[in-house]
């Protein structure tokens, strides 16, 4: 078993045969970096051609230790080793730019269907074709021109205060800009891109004008100015400086599940509500995966794909990193699955990236920093 694990920063690997061949004197001989290059070429390539059924190269903006069983068992039951490349998305898209035609990657793993956009833009996708991936994921979770698809979801619910009880007249999205909740909101920045596909979803299903009432709206309902990640809004609604709060189930489970007795207390504090129950169902975001364009052992690459929908893998995904399965019928345990079942909004995930910098000018407009 062979993991190897490497930074987004460039490199570049030298192999160095013993005895190289001399060129005879009939031959022209190539000067300076030319000549290294040249005998790369002649002595290397053949060698890493051989090697490259054996072989993926994964490009993962997913930092769970987790994961790594899933890399594991992959080979264990096929005999390809992965090689590993982690960082934040931006750097990995970057270094897929820069790589070009020559990137060594073959599948890009990423969180949130606004960076999923990103690489699509950049041309970092291929389309592909599975029937066994078509089957397993939900149609709203993949890409219509099948450039990637959804391996796990979260869904942005609110949060209220138990000891306050839950608001009144509080039930979907839309409520959140009603002047009769007061000034009673803690949220995460406009900078998020959780909040960016959420506005970027109600840009969709509404249209542009209601969105930019309802951003005004919830801006006017703010108990404070958006700071924090999402679990500086769980800590401010069970200490009661809110008494709501808008978060991702992630990291709400990632408390319930926490060994500190002190984060279950505080997560234990906070009811939930699923928003749009009645509607169109509560907003769910992805991590998602694509075959590169480049990707030298694109087979492979398929093959892992595939493999991620698998029972075994969705259960990896979800448990080990308090999410919900993407792959239909896969149950679930853990502190996620604790806050029950609930119904889904089906907009296709494409759309979410595709609204994304409208919602980014609305957010800046109604003044949410």
């Amino acid at each position: 078993m062979r993991f190897i694990r490497r930074s987004p920063k460039f490199f570049l690997i030298l192999i160095i045969k013993k005895d190289p061949p001399v060129p005879s004197q009939s031959t022209p001989r190539p000067y300076g970096l030319l000549a290294v290059l040249a005998g790369l070429c002649a002595t290397v390539l053949p060698a890493a051609s051989a090697l490259a059924a054996e072989e993926l190269n994964i490009y993962s903006a997913r930092h769970y230790d987790t994961d790594l069983a899933l890399y594991e068992r992959f080979t264990e039951e096929t005999g390809i080793e992965i090689n590993l490349v982690e960082g934040k998305s931006e750097e990995l898209l970057a270094r897929i730019a820069q790589e070009g035609e020559f990137s060594p990657g073959d599948v890009l793993l990423t969180v949130d269907a606004g960076r999923l956009w990103q690489a699509e833009q950049s041309n970092a996708f291929q389309p592909f074709t599975s029937a066994l991936i078509e089957q397993r994921v939900p149609a709203h979770l993949r890409h219509p021109d099948n450039l990637w698809f959804g391996i796990s979801k979260r869904a942005r619910i609110f949060i209220y205060n138990k000891t306050d009880g839950q608001p009144d007249g509080l039930r979907t999205y839309a409520d959140l800009a009603n002047p009769a909740l007061g000034q009673s909101i803690c949220v995460h920045s406009s900078s998020s891109i959780y909040n960016i596909s959420l506005l970027a979803s109600i840009i969709s299903h509404e249209g542009t004008e209601a969105a930019e009432a309802w951003a005004e709206g919830v801006v006017g309902n703010f108990q404070r100015a958006p700071q924090g990640n999402d679990t500086a809004q769980i800590e401010a609604v069970g200490a009661g400086e809110c008494r709501i709060g808008i978060a991702n189930t992630y990291y709400l489970g990632r408390l319930l599940g926490s060994a500190s007795e002190e984060e279950r207390a505080l997560a234990h504090k906070v009811g939930v509500i699923f928003p749009d129950q009645d509607g169109r169902g509560t907003h769910v975001n992805i991590s998602g995966a694509g075959l590169l364009t480049y990707a030298p052992n694109k087979e492979n690459a398929v093959k892992f794909l595939e493999y991620l929908t698998s029972d075994w893998a969705q259960k990896i995904l979800a448990e080990g990193n308090n999410e919900y399965p993407a792959a239909k019928d896969v149950k679930t345990e853990g502190p996620v699955a604790t806050l029950g079942t609930f119904k889904e909004d089906a907009i296709n995930a494409s759309e979410l990236g595709r609204n994304q910098a409208l919602a980014i000018r609305i957010f800046d407009r109604a003044g949410w920093r």
